[in-house]
């Protein structure tokens, strides 16, 4: 099975397969394994030589010294490359062409003493150096990068964990010879593992030092649809950027973009939980920042972050069309009576531009005291969150994340409660089909999904992300495609 994998791999055009041999169960014919027969065949591409202990993350179960000596034979044998721990690298001498990949993991953290540890790396006469370590907060990942970056000895250094995982891309960026990724998303080896072929939607191969990395900050993340949409339109308009999703916890906010400039990042959306907690790191805040006090988008321009917020104009923008396919005679925001769910982020943005719109806007929050506030700064009306439910109003907002993925199985208001006259919008975009609309649809109200905000936002976004308009087609193909029912 594993020389028929690495066949594939080669031709899928995988220039080097590492071979872990200690997940083989049997009696390892290494030269066959290696392709290093005698029958004239060629071997499909270089490898690398691996057998990890348990300690380390590997399955061995055998003796150690059974395991130095066939990391030896390998190397006897002429393995392209040999991966050998640090505390065993002066057990396996160097011989013949065998490039000794001399590595460090660690599985709990990023140590503080990182930098040691690849300087009594560089002792050990390795070829390359490797070291993953675990990633508990986003700050680890530049500390491993730098080393990338600074090595006078080729070094892949890289986080470990879903806050890790963006730095096993990134280490392209900053120099590393290579990087890991798993033969299936089924088969991961390590926290955090991307497959080959999630590798290559990140367009891991075309990475240089050039690269202009563009992300979004959430905690969590990995619901965000901003990457697949993102990366889309990159392809498309062929420019030399990369979008990743970066989790960020609250507490970690200031430090992560403080140190953006310096991961190549030029570009961030913004989501829960920092719409509003960015805003005291954002040097230049345009008129809608400044109104809402929040902000979506934040864009690096030499020494200055500049804040947006796309998602007012993309949610009114969304509204109108749907209110005056209603009400053709009627006012479309002036006058009319809004009921907004929800006090954070995308609430305060879609209160504001309806205010500004002379719009009647009562602010629903489960908070009552923040709804209360909010209210009060918008110079808008708060309704306590028990009395939503005999609210009388022509539109409803869902502004909080109540029934995002996963949690797709709830709702801000009760199925029963739903009046077929009101229009009902929920600004999830994934699922599209939330519980919130499909409750809505089914009481005969007319409804607008969250994919047709996120759409217009995300087209926006791009637009102050690169000068460029991206074909909203893609975009909205790339949403419905990835929030298909198929996919649940």
């Amino acid at each position: 099975m594993m020389m028929a994998e690495h066949k594939h791999l080669a031709e899928q055009d995988v220039e080097l397969v590492e071979l872990r041999l200690d997940y083989i169960r049997r009696a390892v014919n290494l030269r066959r394994l290696l392709g290093l027969n005698d029958d004239g065949v060629e071997k499909p591409c270089p490898v690398v030589a691996t057998c990890r202990r348990k300690k380390d993350g590997g399955r061995w179960e055998h003796s150690e010294a059974d395991r130095i000596m066939l990391l030896r034979t390998a190397v006897a044998d002429g393995a392209d490359y040999v991966d050998i721990e640090m505390d065993i690298a002066d057990q396996i001498p160097r011989y013949g062409n065998t490039q000794r990949i001399i590595s460090y993991h660690n599985f709990d953290e990023t140590p503080e003493n990182l930098e040691e540890i690849h300087h009594q790396i560089t002792q050990l006469d390795p070829d390359i150096i490797k070291i993953a370590t675990m990633a508990n907060n986003p700050i680890d990942n530049i500390r491993c990068l730098r080393l990338c970056r600074d090595s006078k000895i080729p070094t892949t250094a890289f986080c470990m964990g879903e806050m890790g995982m963006v730095s096993r891309i990134l280490c392209g960026r900053f120099g590393s010879p290579l990087t890991y990724a798993t033969f299936s998303e089924e088969r991961k080896m390590a926290p955090g593992q991307l497959s080959y072929t999630q590798m290559r939607a990140f367009n891991y191969d075309s990475i240089t030092r050039e690269t202009k990395i563009l992300g979004v900050i959430a905690d969590p993340v990995g619901h965000s649809l901003s990457p697949v949409v993102h990366n889309a339109c990159i392809r498309e308009a062929k420019l030399n950027m990369l979008y990743l999703p970066f989790r960020v916890p609250k507490e970690y906010l200031e430090e992560f973009i403080q140190i953006c400039p310096e991961m190549g990042i030029v570009g961030i959306s913004v989501t829960i939980p920092h719409k509003q907690n960015c805003l005291k790191h954002i040097n230049v805040l345009d008129d809608n920042v400044a109104g809402i006090r929040a902000a979506n988008t934040i864009v690096f321009k030499e020494i200055n972050a500049y804040g947006y917020n796309t998602d007012v104009t993309a949610a009114l923008k969304s509204m109108k069309q749907t209110i005056k396919e209603k009400h053709p005679e009627e006012e479309v925001f002036k006058g009319r009576k809004f009921m907004i769910l929800g006090a954070g982020g995308v609430a305060r943005a879609i209160a504001f531009g309806l205010v500004r719109k002379e719009a009647d806007v009562y602010i629903c929050a489960r908070d009552y005291k923040k709804g209360e506030d909010l209210a009060r700064t918008l110079d808008c009306n708060a309704i306590d969150w028990n009395a939503r439910a005999n609210f009388k109003t022509s539109v409803m907002v869902n502004g909080t994340p109540v029934g995002m993925h996963p949690h797709m199985d709830v709702s801000p208001f009760d199925a029963e409660w739903f009046d077929k006259s009101v229009i009902v919008f929920d600004t999830i975009y994934n699922p599209e089909q939330t519980l919130f609309i499909k409750n809505a649809r089914e009481a005969g109200c007319t409804t607008i999904t969250g994919v047709d905000m996120f759409v217009r936002q995300a087209a926006e976004q791009f637009k102050l992300f690169t000068g460029k308009k991206p074909n909203v087609k893609t975009i909205r193909y790339e949403v419905k495609r990835a929030t298909s029912a198929a996919k649940y």
